[in-house]
Order: C-alpha cells, then structure tokens, then sequence
C-alpha cells in the first residue's frame, strides 16, 4: 500500500512538471463555446465574400477610369522623355540634382537608394529594446521621420517641376497619314532645316508631329518664320532661311496633313 502510494505521488510530479515545461502549448479552446467557427464553409465563405467586393471595386475603378495609353515605344526617338509611376517619382527627382546626375550618377542610382534599404535592414538591430513607445525609441523613429520627409518633399518637387502639357503631348497616339514623297511642298520640307527636329514622315521627333496641327497654312508659316515663344521661353527657334514662295507651298502642304 505504502509503495502504491509512493508510485503515484512520483506519477502525478512528472506531469506536473512537464506541464511547467511547456508554457507554449495552445489552450483547448473548447472552453470557449461560440467564440470558433469551422473553416469550411464559415470562414472561408466570408474570405471569399470580402475579396469579392474588392475585386469588383477594383474591376469598376478600371472601368470608369481607364489607364491612359500612349503611341508605340520608339527607341530612336531621342527626344521622348519618360516618367515612371508615382510611388518612384522620388527617385526621379533625386537624379535631376547636380551631386546624383552626370559624372556622379551612380550616386542616385545606386548608393543613396542602397544606403536607404541598408538602413531598413538595419532597422531592427539599431534599437532593439523592448519599448513600443516612440518617443522612447529616438533613433529609429528619426530615421523613419526623415525618410518620409525626404520621400514627399521629393515627390512634391518632381510633380511640381514636371512639364505635364509637354508629356501628354510627346506620349498623344497619332494616326498615321499617308505622305505623298513626291509633292512639293514634301521636297521643300525635307530640304530644309525642319525634317531634323520633325521627322521624315512628319511624324515628330525632338519636336512634335506635324499631322493634325490644328494649325492653318498662314499659322505655320509664321511659326516657321518666328518660332515659338511661350513665357519668355523659345519653345521653338525660327529655322526658315527660304523663300517666301517656298515657305507658303511647304506650309499649304503640311495644312494639307490634317483631317
């Protein structure tokens, strides 16, 4: 009897202890009746009913605003500028300055960007106490205040610096006009200054296209003459060094371009 007992008291010790040894086993949430459900079809159903709302919100934002298309890719065209989505116009921005451009281009393509990620990487081993409070954590919250800072003033210089007119114009979809080679006022085109700056077919390179101006006969023969001068900037400089009598039939001929 003695030894019964002695066995059993040594029994229920061992699970006593290895209960305390293990802190980290999951309750039995049984326990807790109502406060579960069966994953299927309870919690998966309402997963499936929460991304479905999504998917069709995002499926009639794309609807009602379609993404903005522009003319076929041209690697020949020199002159195209191009612009990446918003969330990298910081990057942009940051290789427009003298110190990450040019010579020193590596610099804002490569060490600043890489400086930036190293330091997130970093992030957790900077401070890694167990504060959650921000003003008890003054380096790491100094670090993340200074890249937002950095991140909208950059942004906000690339919007505000941008030339968005002269975007939309260089990326417009502009349909293809037939170019009759042998007419005159072609031949008085292609011999003169203009066909460097607006292509052979007219179609625009450093400048814009010649097909669908807008523009009457007596308009081009006066920017062809002047240039163009928008808020004291030469957008355009006079290029005509021929006769008048050429000027009117080159001018008649690009009129003549559009629909």
């Amino acid at each position: 009897m003695h030894r019964g007992k002695g066995m059993k008291f040594v029994g229920d010790s061992r699970i006593k202890g290895l209960q305390h040894r293990m802190p980290n086993v999951p309750k039995d949430y049984s326990e807790y009746p109502g406060k579960t459900e069966a994953f299927w079809p309870n919690f998966l159903l309402k997963e499936w009913m929460i991304g479905a709302v999504f998917l069709i919100g995002f499926l009639l934002l794309t609807v009602a605003h379609p993404s903005p298309l522009e003319g076929k890719a041209d690697p020949t065209d020199t002159g195209y500028i191009p612009l990446p989505d918003w969330y990298f116009l910081f990057l942009y921005q940051l290789l427009k300055y003298e110190f990450a451009s040019g010579p020193f281009n590596i610099v804002g393509a490569i060490i600043v960007p890489g400086l930036a990620f190293g330091a997130l990487a970093l992030a957790p081993f900077l401070d890694p106490g167990p504060e959650r409070r921000p003003s008890k954590r003054p380096l790491p919250t100094g670090f993340m205040l200074l890249a937002v800072a950095s991140i909208v003033f950059l942004t906000w210089e690339s919007v505000a610096n941008h030339d968005w007119e002269a975007a939309e114009a260089q990326g417009q979809i502009v349909e293809e006009v037939e170019i009759d080679t042998a007419d005159p006022g072609y031949e008085i085109y292609s011999g003169a200054a203009c066909i460097s700056c607006h292509g052979d077919n007219l179609e625009g390179a450093v400048g814009p296209a010649l097909t669908n101006t807008e523009h009457t006969a007596e308009e081009i023969a006066e920017i062809a003459v002047n240039g163009i001068e928008e808020d004291g900037e030469q957008k355009m400089p006079p290029s005509w060094e021929g006769s008048e009598e050429d000027l009117k039939v080159m001018s008649e001929f690009i009129d003549g371009l559009s629909e």
